[in-house]
């Protein structure tokens, strides 16, 4: 299906989670990515903030017309609800919600949800086919539950910084993978909670760690270092154990990246990018094992031979050998990336600060069109959600007045 014909799909068809409600208690990336996502299929989700201050994601930056990169990118389409939650009011508007949540996701510091009484196993007896998704930095139990969890944190205590940045410092991560891991697994496992909440009636705990999401993302040099076998080197933006497989300088000052999995993309690749075919059956370089353990000499004779040709050039080499190749883009050429706009990919979002793009789902439908609804200001939507649960104007006021939302 084109691009085109996906854009056409009726944009009043149903969602996957069209009335499902969830009720969220989150602040920076994890958890905010999680309910963005599930308002992506068009649940209704209510971000609960304290009123004045807001999720502190909000004042990460101003980058984007004066509102934080990061809070712009995890919470379209969701409603805002500002409340105190040290006061009995607000706790009291709160137990109206969950009276009509699906879903209460929260990402508190460890042991403040259940300090509000609102556990799983709190809340269960009163609320059985809620389903309530807790993410924390490294889980319930053992040791670490009450430790302290940021992004650069897990990446670093997940073995992730050891193998990644040069050989002589690691680096992080330059988005937040931690985050995104934890917020992916929250995700999918609400999704599944749903599912298995139709066959037997019941709702359930999710306990979504933030180590745990991370190690699993970990699988290949854990594996690769087993039974106590050297790990991989930081090999910077190169692969660690492939060769030739990363950016390579090319003559024009630009640089391309490109990899190869087998010989007989090492064999295309000397005679029609290196134009040496002899060097296919050079010993030192007839088998990834050999050509990793002589990089430093193949770097060579590579950037050697890129350093006559320009990026189009070497790229329309390598697309003749039908070697995969990349350009090393920066953000500025991601915003406007040919691959993006050809498959209409954008989309504009509202927000207190006027109208914002947003990329599309990845994941596209034939059957819908993804939610993707404004940005909302803090308290935004207090007044309407305080209004449905049948409070009146004269009360709506009073908590406002008395810092209550």
């Amino acid at each position: 299906m084109s691009s085109q014909q996906q854009t056409a799909v009726g944009g009043n068809t149903p969602r996957p989670l069209d009335g499902i409600t969830v009720i969220s208690m989150e602040h920076a990336i994890a958890a905010p990515f999680c309910t963005r996502q599930l308002a992506d299929l068009g649940a209704r989700v209510i971000k609960i903030e304290r009123p004045g201050v807001g999720d502190f994601a909000r004042g990460y930056d101003e980058r984007v017309k004066g509102l934080a990169s990061h809070f712009v990118w995890t919470n379209r389409s969701k409603e805002s609800l500002t409340l105190d939650l040290k006061r009995p009011e607000a706790r009291d508007v709160l137990g109206k919600l969950l009276q009509q949540a699906d879903v209460l996701v929260q990402n508190l510091a460890p042991g403040a949800a259940a300090r509000l009484g609102l556990s799983y196993e709190a809340l269960a007896p009163d609320h059985p086919r809620l389903i309530v998704c807790d993410i924390s930095g490294y889980g319930q139990g053992g040791d670490y539950q009450d430790k302290k969890a940021y992004d650069l944190l897990i990446q670093s205590e997940s073995g992730f910084l050891s193998v990644t940045g040069s050989a002589d410092q690691p680096a992080k991560a330059g988005c937040s993978i931690s985050d995104i891991a934890a917020g992916m697994y929250a995700y999918s496992s609400i999704l599944s909670s749903l599912l298995l909440r139709e066959r037997t009636g019941q709702g359930c705990r999710l306990d979504v760690s933030m180590l745990e999401s991370m190690v699993e993302w970990m699988g290949f040099p854990m594996y690769y270092a087993f039974d106590g076998a050297p790990q991989p080197q930081r090999a910077g933006a190169f692969h660690a154990t492939i060769y030739p497989y990363g950016p390579f300088p090319v003559g024009d000052g630009s640089e391309v990246m490109l990899g190869l999995q087998n010989e007989r993309e090492w064999a295309a690749f000397c005679k029609t990018v290196l134009q040496q075919p002899e060097l296919a059956t050079d010993e030192r370089f007839n088998a990834n094992s050999r050509r990793v353990a002589n990089k430093e000499a193949l770097r060579v004779l590579i950037v050697t031979v890129f350093a006559a040709l320009t990026r189009d050039q070497v790229i329309a080499r390598l697309e003749e050998a039908a070697i995969a190749n990349a350009s090393v883009n920066t953000m500025a050429d991601v915003w406007q990336h040919p691959q993006l706009a050809q498959r209409a990919r954008w989309r504009t979002v509202d927000s207190e600060a006027g109208a914002l793009p947003a990329l599309v789902p990845p994941a596209s439908s034939s059957a819908f069109q993804p939610r993707m609804d404004p940005i909302p200001a803090l308290g935004e939507h207090s007044a309407v959600i305080l209004a449905e649960l049948g409070y009146s104007e004269t009360q709506v006021r009073a908590f406002a007045e008395q810092g209550i939302i």
